[in-house]
């Protein structure tokens, strides 16, 4: 037994020391941010199954996912299928990231029309509805999110073709495009949040 145990950390051992998600900085940082996700889902999923029971733990998990696949500008959430498609089939996390949105919006509108009492579960999900259900000005928050989004998984294809992030040349390119549109994804969410709890406490600006 102590001895099938001494072989099996040897081979690790020996993966770590061999594997280019230990020996490339870029493809350390991929790995580090798709286990940050992973853990990140894992404690939600836990923390909403335990206040509101394992079925609706689930599908408000998996709906929490698709508002932050649409309303935020960097592309953790798609992170989490695009980096092990890439990794399992070599697809580029661009096109993968093409598929995210197109499954998010398919549970998106599955949800609106099958189970629409799912918005009430969480603060998030209100305010996604809110977002959802008035057109203007608040889709513009997904427009800058789409934007941010295609520009983050570009440069997360980069940190898995290079080695080093000095070999980044399409992310030193952009990065102040990038900068931009997340500053501005930020602003407008915010404006978007304000507007939302006013308008929710019945309140006047």
């Amino acid at each position: 037994m102590f001895a099938w145990f001494k072989k099996i950390k040897k081979k690790f051992q020996k993966f770590v020391k061999e594997s280019e998600f230990f020996i490339h900085e870029t493809k350390h940082k991929a790995l580090i941010k798709f286990l940050s996700v992973i853990t990140i889902i894992i404690a939600y999923f836990s923390i909403v199954s335990f206040h509101l029971g394992l079925e609706n733990g689930v599908l408000v998990t998996i709906l929490t996912w698709t508002f932050f696949v649409f309303c935020t500008p960097i592309a953790d959430a798609g992170f989490l299928i695009d980096f092990p498609m890439r990794l399992i089939t070599g697809m580029r996390m661009l096109y993968s990231e093409m598929m995210v949105w197109v499954v998010a919006f398919t549970i998106v509108i599955s949800s609106l029309t099958l189970k629409p009492e799912l918005f009430e579960k969480s603060t998030i999900l209100l305010l996604f509805k809110d977002i959802l259900s008035k057109p203007w000005p608040f889709w513009s928050i997904i427009a800058l999110s789409a934007l941010g989004t295609f520009f983050s998984v570009t440069f997360g294809d980069e940190l898995i073709d290079v080695a080093k992030h000095s070999e980044r040349k399409h992310y030193q390119k952009h990065k102040n495009k990038y900068r931009i549109i997340v500053t501005l994804s930020i602003l407008v969410l915010t404006i978007i949040i304000y507007y939302s709890l006013m308008n929710y406490y019945h309140l006047k600006f």
